[in-house]
């Protein structure tokens, strides 16, 4: 294919159509896929189905919290959150195990989608899946072209059945007419059952973040007088995440400050983290103030421990840093190694080591240290995936 006919796809790919979108709740932290999924709304018409869960419920307070919130949200209906982008909070029976209660399950989602569907007037639609769990329903709601985007090892998660997850994982492959995954791992994996299987890796929100750069940012009042050097990480506090070497780094530190933005899973036991007392949990924070607090960073952390799921990891909190203008330590993960901006610990000594070396060659955001990263957007990422949806559609002798 010629360039010319390259660029021809990407400028026509994803214009004017009606996607159906499977993922996490909309309301949650931004992650790679509402960037995407706001980029294409530009152009394209949204109907964002609220997760509908790769677990079970467990009978714990989290939980039962998060079936009331779902109820809560079922009742407010279909939601205009942004232009062009509509949310649907699907209701499900929150208690499955037997395969008639899963059976339920998809014909009720599948008759609220395709209400949905109808109120909105969706024509040729594309679904687009980012959870295997939607792998009953993919496929059968009139679309034209069924996109399964992998960004995790979603069976290798400690909370959920994996093996339940692997099978509706390898019914939704079967089915996709084109897979798209963010890490190369991820590709290797899954282009064994669909060979329709392309890699884009993640982007990052340069505009958003690189204000960490800018001198007129406002620290927040909780990190800006905590004592130096503060070292950071933000992101979700759940089993995989290495707390041996956050708390090494502390102890490394006694004169300075850890500090941990994010919330903590239930199934994590933070005790550890909380009884150091250098080490600040500061909570859940909004996106928009995540760049005051990097601001406040000397050094950002990648602590990942080493497992199935984190091999297949693209953190999007590394783009983030970098976008910040953050040295970065991290463990060694494959993504990472080759974004190549990052310094690679091996062990939790090594960790420590690596903090220190950042410490001494030049601490804080650096816009120098941003701008090695500005060429990696969300826009360029979403043209990319353009032109592979562009290519697909084409061979499969469907129309853009």
């Amino acid at each position: 294919m010629r360039r010319s006919d390259d660029l021809d796809l990407t400028r026509r790919a994803l214009r004017g159509r009606d996607l159906v979108v499977f993922s996490n709740d909309w309301d949650g932290d931004p992650l790679s896929k509402v960037h995407i999924m706001r980029i294409l709304s530009r152009d394209n018409r949204i109907l964002w189905v609220n997760s509908i869960g790769n677990r079970a419920p467990k009978a714990n307070a989290h939980d039962v919290k998060r079936i009331f919130s779902k109820l809560e949200r079922f009742t407010q209906g279909l939601r205009e959150v942004e232009p062009n982008l509509h949310v649907l909070s699907p209701l499900a029976i929150p208690f499955y195990g037997s395969e008639m209660v899963r059976g339920a399950n998809r014909e009720l989602l599948r008759l609220q989608v395709r209400r949905a569907m109808k109120q909105l007037n969706f024509q040729r639609p594309i679904s687009w899946s980012f959870l295997p769990a939607s792998a009953p329903v993919s496929g059968t709601l009139g679309e034209e072209f069924v996109v399964y985007h992998c960004v995790d090892e979603f069976s290798a998660f400690s909370d959920t059945n994996g093996r339940h997850i692997a099978e509706l994982e390898d019914r939704l492959l079967r089915r996709a007419d084109l897979c798209i995954t963010s890490a190369e791992r991820l590709r290797d994996n899954k282009s064994r059952v669909n060979p329709r299987t392309v890699l884009v890796r993640h982007g990052t929100d340069f505009r958003h973040f690189v204000k960490a750069c800018d001198p007129t940012t406002v620290i927040p009042a909780d990190i800006a007088n905590l004592p130096k050097p503060v070292i950071g990480f933000f992101g979700l506090v759940a089993d995989w995440v290495d707390q041996d070497a956050i708390i090494a780094t502390a102890r490394a530190h006694p004169e300075g400050s850890v500090v941990i933005i994010g919330k903590t899973t239930p199934d994590c036991d933070d005790s550890r983290l909380r009884a150091e007392p250098n080490i600040h949990m500061l909570g859940r924070k909004a996106y928009a103030d995540l760049p005051g607090y990097s601001r406040a960073f000397d050094v950002a952390l990648m602590p990942f421990k080493i497992s199935e799921l984190t091999l297949n990891a693209n953190p999007l909190k590394v783009r983030e840093y970098l976008a910040s203008g953050l040295p970065v330590v991290s463990t060694d993960l494959p993504e990472v190694r080759k974004v190549g901006l990052c310094k690679i610990a091996k062990s939790t000594e090594d960790f420590v080591a690596k903090v220190d070396e950042c410490l001494a060659e030049g601490p804080g955001p650096s816009r120098e240290r941003a701008e090695k990263i500005f060429n990696e957007s969300w826009d360029a990422r979403v043209d990319e995936i353009r032109h592979h949806v562009g290519t697909a559609m084409v061979a499969a002798g469907k129309s853009l």
